[in-house]
């Protein structure tokens, strides 16, 4: 071999490791929507078929990470390949509600609810990227960007934990008529079968631990189905050049033995990179300007419109799948103390809200509690959040300072004093065990939020 050729081979191994790498960031937030789907269809959900929660998670749920106590779900997986799907909501006036639909690389095409369509009745026909046919008889038409969607619908309940019954009939509502049923032809009735419509037995695994255990081989050839269907977009279209080099192609079989050993070793080693990069990130800012932030982060840009931001999709992905769009939703995220620590289960902290420094929203906020890998944290008493629902309770409400200020206690140890347990959110075990992400949901924010001029407060290290 020349020195030329060998220089020129040498090259390739490097881009082969580098392109996998970004491959496996671009497509993760794909894998994952469809391994969440398939988990579900597991567990006996249809397609084009609402599911609706009627009771709040608590810390066996492994289905979705960062669950919350808040709202309800009513979800939706949809195939829109033969044809659209007509999406009916009832009228609600005595809940605040939001239905987001998300295409199939997570981001939310559409919103739905209080904020953006009121309180009345309304059809809205969802129609899916390669649809041609008539829209004369369809109600306003909602377009997606690919086949499979998802629709997350959220209902709000201030009463925890057993949700109010109203909310259980606005559920019920929620409705998804096929289009042939609604007078408008589909191009084929019956839905055809989807790729990887079955998942082998996965146990108490939740869909990033199963993605996470796919070899190479296995995600690559995963993504390369599941574009056929659900395209990259347009300005995809630099990155999904460059994926070619290494058969990461729309349709196309990705077969690692296709390559040389060393070939072959690269893509390996670039896959593993990406997949220990997106485990083991968060949304935190920089040390330097996490202080100007109490060392929260609130996620404003790019999220849920992600556009070629790809590493952001895919770690929003992980940590807070399903994120709305920050107008209905903004989800401040903190793993530290006000002097940069990582929040540890053997401390004790607190984090101080003063009377003019509530949370400015319209609908409500929450503050919940997550251990390492994202789900809910066990604890004697069933609590997971604390927030805005818990100041409105006859019984065991949040107690306020003598000055205004609201003052809640983060540790593992139920406080002994009644008035602190009230206002206690139980946190991790152990000496060692760092907490995973502490999540501030604030739901229809306030302009301060949306334009950084509100952020919340720090959490202190009790001394």
């Amino acid at each position: 071999m020349s020195n030329k050729q060998e220089k020129k081979n040498k090259e390739f191994v490097k881009f082969a490791e580098q392109t996998a790498h970004d491959a496996y960031i671009f497509g993760y937030p794909l894998v994952l929507m469809d391994v969440t789907k398939c988990t579900q269809i597991g567990d006996g959900i249809t397609i084009n078929t609402f599911h609706n929660e009627n009771k709040f998670p608590d810390a066996s749920f492994k289905n979705v990470v960062s669950p919350n106590v808040d709202t309800l779900y009513s979800d939706a997986w949809l195939n829109l390949s033969h044809g659209p799907v007509i999406l009916s909501v009832p009228q609600i006036t005595k809940c605040y509600y939001v239905m987001e639909l998300l295409d199939a690389w997570t981001n939310v095409f559409a919103s739905i609810g209080t904020r953006t369509t009121g309180i009345g009745a309304g059809d809205f026909a969802i129609i899916g990227p390669n649809w041609n046919g008539s829209l004369n008889n369809l109600p306003p038409v909602v377009r997606s960007p690919t086949n499979m969607a998802w629709i997350i619908g959220r209902i709000y309940s201030d009463s925890y934990p057993n949700p109010d019954e109203t909310v259980r009939e606005y559920q019920n509502k929620f409705k998804l008529t096929p289009s042939n049923v609604w007078g408008v032809p589909s191009v084929n009735e019956s839905l055809p079968p989807t790729e990887y419509e079955s998942l082998s037995p996965t146990g108490s695994l939740s869909p990033p631990d199963i993605v996470a255990k796919l070899k190479p081989q296995d995600f690559f050839n995963r993504l390369n189905m599941l574009m056929v269907d659900n395209p990259p977009a347009p300005d995809d279209a630099i990155a999904m050049l460059r994926f070619r080099e290494i058969s990461i192609v729309a349709g196309r079989l990705f077969d690692l033995d296709h390559f040389s050993s060393e070939v072959e070793n690269a893509i390996e080693s670039g896959y593993n990179n990406a997949l220990n990069e997106i485990g083991t990130s968060t949304l935190e800012p920089t040390k330097q300007s996490a202080r100007k932030t109490n060392y929260w982060s609130l996620p404003l840009e790019n999220v849920a419109r992600f556009g070629t931001d790809y590493l952001q999709r895919a770690i929003v992905a992980y940590l807070i799948f399903g994120l709305n769009l920050p107008e209905d939703a903004v989800y401040a995220n903190s793993q530290f103390d006000s002097e940069g620590n990582p929040l540890s289960g053997k401390n004790k902290y607190t984090i101080c809200f003063r009377r003019e420094e509530m949370p400015p929203v319209r609908a409500f906020w929450s503050l919940t509690m997550y251990n390492t890998k994202q789900q809910f944290v066990a604890n004697s008493i069933s609590r997971y959040a604390l927030g805005s629902r818990d100041i409105e309770k006859l019984d065991d409400k949040l107690h306020f300072d003598e000055d205004g200020s609201l003052t809640l206690y983060l540790q593992n140890e139920c406080p002994g004093d009644p008035i602190e347990k009230s206002n206690w959110l139980p946190a991790p075990n152990g000496e060692n065990e760092n907490y995973g992400t502490i999540i501030m949901r604030l739901y229809w924010p306030l302009d301060e939020v949306l334009f950084g001029k509100w952020i919340p407060p720090a959490i202190k290290k009790v001394q």
